[in-house]
């Protein structure tokens, strides 16, 4: 089939969203089908074997576009749409594939051009908008309006968590919506060396994010829980990811806090040393506070054989437990007695990363992602037509 994938994101970029769309688009590409990826018009190139990759014109004045929801992301949204008509309109596609709100973009030029729609929903928007702007009902209750109409138009929805699926279940029929969660990056044994965090923690047990500082990943309330650990049993924490004002404001909050000496932000590192650093960790955090889809993180922290302290939130339950994960309550207290118990007890440390590693193995790796995609795109397959009847030879009696 023909593929136009509608990614509203600057791409690449090495965060969750961008990488998501990467894989599916390399794994589209895989199958047979023809792929054109249309993105943002920021973001470095990447080579994408069998995958035509083109960019929105430039809009005026905007160089950069920031995570989630902003002014400079809509008029990038509108760029988009006419950029997506115009390759609609050169050629034929059988399928719009739409990431996140292109799927309002697509809904429309799909319909025009008889094209199937696949929905790729790696959040629900309406909750975004409501956590970010929480006196903005009568948006959030039209966008959450206008998302429940898309689950019911679209063809087929791809579910990035169960959360996400349950919601598009409660619209559209269930045989037309398909979990496809993100994947397990390299395990450790094939990680590639790179600079070695063991030093940082000086014989403390070492504690790791990585990830974005938005507010939403609750990296400035694991700094607060950190401020609650005896000092003498205090592991050194380690951030890695975030831009240069972010990582200013959580080293304020960690000198204010008076733990300024067992907090290291190191800044952005390649996802190619992930698993890496990764493997020098004993506990991996993830103090989410907001949103429902599962971080994509998550299952390489499972891959990784460490032990994982996440926060007591449907965003990481619906893949965590407590066979294979220390959940906390989200508050810093929460945290802290994770931190405090994980720290100190090494026996569980490891039966917490060997269940998580053999779950992450048999459930997230990439092969299983590239099978789901297979499979869920396969309901959009045209139906082969019944075959003809065969004629009835008349006898000679019956002319």
């Amino acid at each position: 089939m023909k593929i136009l994938m509608l990614a509203p994101q600057p791409f690449f970029e090495e965060r969750g969203t961008p990488i998501a769309v990467r894989l599916a688009a390399e794994a589209l590409a895989g199958q047979g089908h023809e792929v054109d990826l249309l993105t943002f018009h920021v973001g470095q190139d990447v080579a994408m074997p069998g995958v035509r990759h083109h960019r929105i014109a430039a809009p005026p004045g905007i160089g950069r576009v920031p995570i989630g929801f902003s002014p400079a992301k809509l008029v990038c949204d509108l760029w988009m749409v006419f950029a997506a008509a115009r390759l609609l309109l050169r050629q034929r596609h059988d399928v719009v594939h739409a990431v996140e709100e292109a799927v309002f973009l697509a809904w429309p030029l799909a319909t025009m051009r008889r094209a199937r729609l696949v929905y790729d929903a790696d959040s629900i928007l309406s909750e975004q908008i409501a956590d970010k702007w929480p006196k903005a009902r009568m948006l959030t209750r039209l966008l959450a309006s206008l998302e429940r109409a898309a689950f019911r138009r679209s063809d087929l929805t791809l579910a990035v968590c169960p959360a996400i699926q349950t919601a598009a279940r409660g619209v559209a029929p269930a045989d037309r919506v398909h979990l496809l969660p993100d994947v397990a990056f390299e395990d450790p044994d094939s990680a590639e060396a790179t600079e070695d965090i063991r030093v940082l923690a000086d014989g403390r047990p070492l504690a790791l994010y990585v990830g974005n500082l938005e507010a939403y990943q609750g990296v400035g309330l694991l700094i607060e829980a950190l401020a609650l650990v005896d000092p003498d049993r205090r592991p050194m924490l380690v951030i890695i990811g975030g831009n240069p004002q972010a990582i200013a404001d959580h080293a304020a909050l960690a000198d204010r806090l008076g733990v300024a000496a067992e907090v290291r932000l190191l800044g952005a590192r390649p996802l190619r040393h992930l698993a890496h650093y990764l493997a020098q960790a004993d506990i991996l955090c993830s103090p989410r506070i907001q949103g429902r889809n599962t971080p994509m993180k998550i299952f390489s922290y499972m891959a990784s054989t460490r032990a994982i302290l996440a926060t007591r939130i449907e965003s990481h339950s619906q893949v965590l437990d407590d066979a294979c994960a220390w959940l906390a309550l989200p508050t810093a207290q929460g945290l802290a007695d994770g931190l405090d118990r994980l720290g100190q007890d090494a026996m569980l440390r490891n039966d917490l990363g060997r269940v998580a590693a053999h779950r992450a193995r048999t459930e997230f790796s990439h092969d299983a992602f590239v099978e789901r995609l297979r499979l869920a795109y396969a309901t959009l397959q045209p139906r082969v037509p019944p075959a003809p009847r065969p004629l009835v030879e008349q006898s000679v009696e019956g002319r």
